[in-house]
């Protein structure tokens, strides 16, 4: 799955709407209170998880709004059909910005976000990414890889209530894998979304460190958004 990257294939259905028609369908489908055919012909559902999400919201609302007989009932449904109808159309356009602001960062610099996870997790973790930068247009890419790590230690969380019969061994185990992904999946976002960034401000590709431990948070001893700031170390930041 694609963390920062929009997919080609997302990139390609995303160019072919036209907003203007998007607009217009919406507002179409809002008069008839379900959606029309010229809604569905964009292929929305093509966009990418974000838009398809926004597209089944506008659906339910209308959905509602078809639904309504009494007068509050009908303009209850019918303000929240438009608010949905008016965040559809947006998430389109925001993401067809991004494509843009990818394209135009694409020229300087490309973090791979497509990372496989591992099938079996320890309690320490880490994540390698690889990275094309230059300085300038005029030079050839250079290629790159960071590999952040993190030992999971969190702190006991005293204020869950202790189950009442206690789990079997395997049940624990399962637990622990399970909860171990999820760190494993933060670190590999906060790794990704770090590099990005440094690179957006502008930051020296040659500067980057092979390896960082990422820092957690010093209350519970877990990751947080500040974790993969490797620029942090580097004399003077980014």
């Amino acid at each position: 799955m694609s963390v920062i990257n929009i997919p080609c294939d997302e990139q390609k259905a995303l160019r072919q709407v036209d907003v203007q028609v998007l607009d217009r369908a919406i507002s179409a489908s809002l008069d008839a209170r379900r959606p029309g055919a010229t809604l569905r012909d964009l292929r929305l559902d093509s966009c990418g998880p974000f838009i398809a999400a926004k597209l089944r919201e506008f659906d339910v609302a209308l959905q509602a709004y078809a639904g309504a007989k009494a007068a509050k009932k009908l303009a209850d449904t019918g303000e929240r059909a438009r608010r949905a109808g008016s965040d559809l159309g947006n998430a389109v356009r925001q993401m067809q910005q991004r494509i843009e602001t990818q394209e135009q960062e694409g020229q300087r610099f490309f973090v791979y976000d497509q990372i496989i996870p591992p099938s079996h997790f320890t309690r320490t973790l880490s994540v390698r990414v690889c990275y094309r930068w230059r300085p300038s247009l005029e030079v050839e890419w250079a290629h790159g890889t960071i590999t952040f790590t993190y030992s999971h230690d969190p702190c006991p969380d005293y204020s869950m209530p202790a189950p009442k019969r206690k789990s079997s061994t395997r049940q624990r185990a399962q637990d622990l894998q399970d909860e171990l992904w999820r760190e494993w999946e933060q670190l590999m976002n906060n790794g990704l979304h770090s590099l990005a960034e440094y690179f957006r401000q502008g930051g020296d590709g040659a500067a980057i460190p092979k390896t960082f431990q990422a820092r957690t948070d010093a209350f519970d001893r877990r990751l947080n958004n500040f974790s993969c700031r490797f620029w942090l170390d580097l004399g003077g930041g980014i």
